[in-house]
């Protein structure tokens, strides 16, 4: 099993991309409510701001500014835990009959892949790229065809602070050029 080393950067913000365990399921849009909720529980055992995110059906990006560096596994971890116990009790056993042996061994939830990916923030433009890559993502994922008409994100906030234009990478003029 690899040893994975986590770099902690006081003061930085960190991306995190979190997958439920089967990819066939919309477990964060179906229960879009209940996943702001548990963000809220997660920050009321650990300070962190969120910079940005996106609600995906089977994923979530998030950008967070934890108070505590070293924190921020255990705000992704709390957040997994908290919105797993949101989910109706029936929804909850019918995951566990399809998780793997390994995690019955460990007694793990069928919700939620084990690991998530996370990367540090280097600088401003890598957040800025990164910001634009989570409002982006439900247009890559053909969801919708601009950022604008995704709910489940942080883009609305972004265009009442001024960062994005309504209209940012709103390319649905451009097919009457096909």
């Amino acid at each position: 099993m690899p040893n994975f080393k986590r770099i902690f950067v006081e003061n930085s913000f960190v991306f995190v991309t979190a997958v439920i365990n089967n990819r066939d399921r919309t477990l964060l849009t179906d229960f879009s409510d209940e996943f702001k909720l548990v963000i809220q529980s997660a920050k009321e055992s650990c300070a962190f701001k969120i910079h940005a995110i996106a609600l995906m059906p089977d994923h979530f990006h998030i950008i967070i500014r934890p108070k505590i560096i070293t924190e921020y596994p255990k705000i992704i971890s709390l957040i997994k835990i908290y919105f797993t116990k949101s989910l109706p009790t029936t929804l909850r056993a019918e995951l566990s009959n399809e998780v793997s042996i390994s995690k019955i061994i460990k007694r793990e939830s069928g919700v939620w892949q084990r690991r998530f990916f996370e990367r540090t923030i280097r600088d401003q433009t890598e957040l800025n790229h990164l910001t634009d890559y989570i409002h982006y993502n439900p247009v890559k994922h053909q969801l919708v065809e601009k950022p604008s008409a995704w709910r489940h994100s942080s883009f609305q906030k972004f265009v009442k602070e001024g960062h994005y234009e309504p209209g940012w990478c709103d390319f649905t003029q451009l097919k009457d050029y096909h």
